[in-house]
């Protein structure tokens, strides 16, 4: 359990800082800068760290099922003998 709430606060932090990032850029683009550029970049900035996020929590996911699987069939093999 403790390898998957660390890879949940990695997560978590990585893609809160990404997002913060990618917020700045946005609205720096959009109301203070002459130039539309940043604006771009911070929407592909911030919908990176919402993908980076659920990847993270997929994984996680996944990774309990599989454990949950293997748990599950090592019982049915205990149960048989």
């Amino acid at each position: 359990m403790e390898s998957k709430s660390k890879i949940l606060n990695a997560v978590k932090y990585m893609g809160g800082t990404t997002l913060t990032i990618g917020m700045l850029l946005f609205l720096l683009g959009l109301f203070e800068s002459g130039s539309s550029l940043l604006t771009p970049i911070g929407i592909g900035t911030v919908m990176g760290a919402i993908f980076i996020f659920l990847m993270g929590v997929f994984f996680v996911v996944t990774e309990e099922m599989l454990e949950k699987r293997r748990n599950a069939m090592k019982e049915a093999i205990i149960k048989i003998k």
